[in-house]
Parts: structure tokens; sequence; C-alpha cells
């Protein structure tokens, strides 16, 4: 082993031993070191990270860019910066980052982050223990006609007549709250508060803390901390995703309300599963007896992919909503986005659906309807990624095919994303703000695929 090798290896044992995430990469932007706990923060494994160019991995806000792509671009280091940004499976990560250029001989060679996870820290400043009074959800508010659908909307009607325990059951994204919204807004209590927390947001001992604590001193106004039953006093508290609490907290709270009758508080407790609550029992992720505690009446939500007839009409309904919200007059899709939205799984589901049209609404120019073009960047990579492997004559999606020959599928992706970007910097006479906007993605991305295609102006 040579010297210059032994000494790396050294420096990677001694990353993968630190508490703070470390990753390291090159001039080019290709990841060179990503410790253990930077996989940790971000989800990730090493071989979906190294070696790669960090914008083929992580998706950035088209108003954001990488810190670390930033330093190589600046030569400047940063300190104490936040960054928000999702990995290659979706998911938000959101760290506080130093992060510094690195020099050999006064030549920049790379940058490197040292990175604290803060996810759930900026998760539990946006959903921690929020009161809702101007929220004026009711099942009017509940879009689709699809049978399962609107047998959820009954069964939801009929549970504002009592107080009975509510279990709402579905994948992330279906509408789990808003359906618990409108059962406290259309019942009895809806003049009292309705508390939210989702469990999975906290650690356990800060959960139990604000699920059962008690004012202990009633003399220092500082230690006044009702606890969620207190703050629900009257109306309703939801409990979110509740299939996400360690058994030990399970049993606790099962035994609070076992009390029944001698419960202090009056109450209305709901809460929510995001998977089949069966599934979650015999996989040990749900107490069987908290089950039948809570699902004195059961909700069950279908999924978007269920139930796709509704699509135009959820559809029409947030394009309404963000006609509104920014000022704009846009009157619906092109056939062909209609088309990608029927053939879409939406895993995400509803959820994933309003997000897709609001970053549409962000990209649209003067057109009146929201093309193909107008879709999130990263929603696009998703509809090649599932379209890659299948024949298919949409351009749109395949772009051209090179007559017989079967490439790698790399190969193609590149070729494929090469084109278009020649195509759309040539539209916009190479301005590349203007062709950036266009395609949904910063500046900086753009710059970045510029260089690694080695796409010139004068080569299309």
């Amino acid at each position: 082993m040579l010297e210059s090798e032994k000494r790396l290896y050294m420096y990677e044992k001694v990353a993968e031993h630190l508490e703070s995430g470390v990753h390291v990469i090159d001039s080019t932007g290709r990841t060179i070191i990503y410790n253990r706990k930077m996989r940790e923060i971000e989800g990730m494994e090493i071989e979906d990270v190294l070696d790669k160019n960090l914008l083929d991995v992580f998706q950035f806000h088209s108003e954001e860019e990488s810190t670390l792509l930033k330093v190589l671009s600046t030569k400047q280091p940063t300190l104490n910066v936040k960054q928000t940004y999702f990995n290659i499976n979706g998911i938000e990560i959101t760290t506080m980052n130093d992060t510094f250029p690195i020099f050999h001989d006064e030549v920049l060679i790379g940058a490197i982050e040292i990175a604290r996870d803060i996810t759930k820290l900026e998760k539990v400043m946006r959903d921690h223990i929020h009161k809702r009074p101007s929220s004026l959800f009711t099942f009017d508010s509940i879009i689709g006609q699809h049978h399962r659908l609107q047998d959820a909307v009954e069964t939801g009607k009929r549970a504002t007549r009592t107080s009975s325990p509510v279990l709402i059951c579905g994948e992330i994204g279906t509408g789990k709250e808003l359906f618990a919204q409108s059962i406290h807004n259309d019942s009895a209590r809806s003049n009292r508060p309705f508390i939210t927390q989702n469990c999975s947001s906290l650690r356990d001992d800060m959960l139990e803390e604000i699920l059962f604590h008690e004012e202990a001193d009633t003399s220092n106004p500082e230690d006044h901390r009702p606890s969620l039953f207190q703050q629900a006093q009257g109306g309703t508290l939801l409990l979110d995703e509740i299939n996400s609490l360690t058994p030990s907290l399970q049993e606790k709270l099962l035994n609070f309300f076992s009390r029944g009758t001698d419960l202090p508080y009056d109450v209305r407790v709901m809460a929510t599963v995001n998977e089949d609550p069966i599934d979650a029992i015999a996989e040990g992720r749900l107490l069987k007896e908290l089950y039948y505690r809570l699902s004195i009446v059961s909700i069950f939500i279908p999924s978007l992919r269920s139930r796709k007839e509704d699509l135009p009409e959820i559809v029409n309904y947030f394009i309404d909503q963000f006609n509104h919200h920014f000022a704009m007059s846009i009157k619906g899709v092109s056939n062909e986005v209609r088309d990608i939205f029927q053939q879409y799984d939406w895993p995400g589901n509803v959820r994933e659906l309003e997000h897709v049209i609001e970053g549409a609404f962000n990209l649209v120019g003067f057109e009146e309807e929201i093309g193909f073009n107008h879709l999130p960047f990263g929603f696009r990579q998703r509809i090649h990624h599932s379209a890659a492997g299948e024949e298919s004559q949409d351009e749109s999606l395949f772009l051209y095919q090179s007559g017989t020959e079967i490439k790698p599928l790399e190969i193609f992706i590149e070729e494929a994303e090469t084109y278009y970007i020649q195509k759309s910097l040539k539209y916009h006479d190479f301005n590349i703000t203007k062709t950036a906007k266009s395609l949904g993605m910063s500046r900086q991305n753009l710059q970045y695929r510029i260089r690694k295609y080695g796409i010139e102006r004068n080569s299309f």
C-alpha cells in the first residue's frame, strides 16, 4: 500500500467513528468520503453515494443550492448553515453544516462538509403541539366520488354524533388528519381545541412528558407545562402515526385509557396509522389491546392509485386553490400531463399530487395550462425512472430511440438528458436562467450538467 493510500485509509477510519456526518467531494462534485454518521443522517448506503456526483444522488429546492457545491464555487468556507434537501428516495433531510474548501498547493481539489442532523428538530418545530382554531376543514373539503372514499366519509359523519375513539387508517398523504379535523369541526366539540401530535417526531421520553406531564409547581409560571390532554380539554386530541410509538409507551397509553371514567380530562381521542393495523399488530408495531381500545370507530382511507377516477376533480381543486393563492389563472393541465398523472402510481398520494401542482405553479410563465416542462424536476425524474426499461412511443418520456440498438440504461439516460438540455438551451438562446427555469432546476444544477456533458454553445 502506497503511503498516500495508507493515509487516506486512516482518515476514512477516523471519519467512520465520528459522531458528526462527514461528506467529502472532489473538485468535480464526486463523493470520495462518506462516513457512517452521514449515512445514518441521510438514510443512504455507501454504494448509493460513493464515487457518484452529488447532484445525481440528492435533490435541492430550486431556490437553494448544495452547501458543498457552493463552497466549491466560491472557494470560501461557510459555517453553521442550515440546509434542507432530499435523498434519492425523496425523504426530506435538514442539517446544520460547516463546509470548507480543500486546497493542495493553492489548487482547489475538493470540499468537506461536517453536518449535524436537525431533521427531527425541524419536524418538531413544524409538527409539535399546535392548535388550529382557524382551520375550517369539513367533509366538504374531501374531494372524490370513489365508493371507498365515500364510505369513509359516511363513517366519519356518523362519528361526529359521539365522543368514541376513532382510528383512521391510510397511507402517508391520503388525508388522515383532514378526516380527523372534519369529524372534530362537525361535532359538538368544534368550538373547543383540536390538538395534534405526530408520534414519530419525538423521542419516547419527550413524548411521554408532553402526553402525561402534570403541572408540578403552580407558584412558578415558568414551570407551567400542560400536557396534551390538558391542552385538549373539552376538545379533540389526535395522535398521528401511533404505530411509531415504542411498545412500552403504547402500554402506558393503554393503561392511561383504561382508567375509563376516572380520566381527569374530557377529551376525545383520535389516532392514525399509516399502514394496515392488522399487519402492524402481527409484526409487533401496534399493541392489539391498544388497537381495540382506539378502533371503536375505524375509518379506512383508500390510496390515490386505487381511485384514479377522482384525479381530474382533485387536480382541478388544487388548481383553483393555487390560482387563488398565487393570483394566477391556470385553466388546467395538458393532455400529456393528464396521461402522466393517470399512469403514475402516486406513492405519496394526494399530498404528493398537491406538491407537484404547487411546484408547477412556480414554473408556469404566461401559459394557461400546466405542461410537462412545468412539472417539478424531481417528479419528472421519477417519471423517467418509472418508464425506463419499457417500450414507449411517447417522445416526451423517451425523447428518441437509436434504431434497434439497446444501450445500457445509464448511457441512454445521459444521451437523452444531453439532447433535451441542448434543445432547451437552443430554444432560450443559451440563456442559463430561462433554461433552468423551464427545466425546473436551479442555475447551479443546469451549469453542473452543462459541464458534465461538455455542452458548448457551438456544439449544436
